[in-house]
């Protein structure tokens, strides 16, 4: 599946930052990991470290599907209003869901550390702002929601908010918990710091057939190689729906421009993640060299050569939005690209066994909070494989 445009940033910015052979003969393993973006390299991460042989592979380079694309915003908050949210799956599970994300950001920032990463984790406040004057009554009430349940938010009204940012809005919800990295760099400093454990990776090594067997798995590569395994992970993100039969992400196009670097006078806004209310929401953060990074403008189509095809003109109404935001910013596009993006019925990930598919797991984080899905997945997956049971699961599972 074609999920990206060329030159994303962080690939562009970062180059080749390691290579890995195809895998040209037969292996077995405890744990195979099909795809090797950040929720493939999180994944091996977790089970390296408790203790299970583990092969991953990719049909691509490292990291140049989703997680060349994203924009690595780090956010407890889910696609869907805490308040709405209670209201589809109940208070408990809704709530259990918004703070396993707000943890999961801490526990990125500590495997960040573990590992002598240089991906620039950094810990920021994150507004939720309103982005019509109608969207300010019911972003109150979930702000309201959110305090009850114990998290650090205050709200911003409008002169606080233009006062602090220079941005124009009616009001927001100033969390303390959010922070921001370089997806694409991490994940390979993750594979690296694997690699040595004993972690096998290989690259342009395409999955082609599964045969799922009571004992395990035996995977077929276009290498003409077997891997025989007890259990397989799938962390193919959006191209997983070219494997589960079940309806369960609806796909859709987004777009991201990144400015030419600027000066350090902002600071309060190099230390902020910010969206708003808008559908489709507009997305804003720094990047760790001084540029602006801004996205959003997605349409309900995943067709590849209409999506590029779109890009500078959405490009131009982003740069517009940014403009109306923030009049005082100078944001000159240096960077531009375009990507797929999927959001389910609850903005909840898939995370768990499929009834189809003996032996085998799969971590689906999908919406806006993938990097941080993919955090609670796996330690939710290797628990499982550890006949731990997680309450999430339920929230999480296939069938929901």
């Amino acid at each position: 599946m074609n999920i990206r445009s060329n030159e994303p940033f962080w690939l562009v910015n970062n180059g080749i930052l390691s290579a890995y052979p195809s895998l040209r003969e037969n292996l077995d393993c405890e744990i195979l990991i099909v795809g090797a973006g950040i929720t493939g390299a999180l994944m091996a991460h977790a089970c390296v470290a408790a203790g299970f042989q583990t092969v991953l592979i990719d049909q691509r380079e490292i990291a140049n599907g989703s997680t060349s694309a994203t924009t690595s915003m780090l956010q407890y908050e889910i696609d869907v209003p805490l308040y709405q949210l209670e209201q589809m799956i109940g208070e408990v599970g809704a709530i259990a869901s918004y703070k396993a994300c707000k943890n999961s950001i801490g526990k990125l920032g500590e495997i960040a550390k573990q590992i002598n990463s240089t991906s620039g984790f950094n810990h920021k406040k994150s507004l939720y702002f309103a982005g019509t004057s109608k969207d300010e009554k019911w972003l109150k009430t979930e702000f309201e929601h959110r305090k009850k349940a114990g998290f650090d938010v205050n709200w911003s009204d409008k002169k606080q908010i233009l006062d602090r940012y220079g941005l124009h809005s009616e009001g927001g919800i100033l969390s303390e918990d959010g922070a921001s990295v370089d997806a694409f760099r991490l994940t390979h400093e993750l594979l690296m710091h694997n690699e040595k454990k004993g972690l096998q990776v290989f690259d342009k090594t395409e999955l082609k057939k599964v045969k799922y067997l009571k004992d395990g798995v035996l995977a077929e590569t276009d290498t003409k190689a077997q891997i025989k395994a007890k259990k397989i992970i799938y962390c193919t993100g959006y191209e997983s729906i070219n494997i589960i039969p079940d309806k369960i992400v609806k796909l859709k196009s987004t777009y991201a421009i990144v400015s030419e670097r600027m000066n350090g006078a902002m600071n309060d806004i190099y230390d902020t993640l910010f969206w708003n209310t808008d559908s489709p929401y507009l997305y804003m953060r720094s990047t760790g060299d001084h540029r602006l990074l801004v996205g959003g403008e997605d349409e309900n189509f995943r067709n590849p050569t209409l999506r590029d095809a779109l890009l500078d003109r959405k490009g131009e109404k982003l740069q517009k939005a940014v403009k109306k935001l923030l009049p005082k910013v100078d944001f000159i596009t240096d960077f531009a690209w375009c990507g797929t993006f999927g959001e389910t019925k609850d903005g909840l990930p898939y995370i768990g066994p499929h009834p189809k598919f003996p032996n085998a797991y799969f971590c689906l984080g999908f919406g806006g909070n993938g990097i941080t899905f993919s955090v609670i997945g796996a330690d939710m997956i290797v628990g499982m494989l550890q006949n731990e049971v997680d309450p999430l699961a339920y929230f999480f599972r296939f069938g929901r």
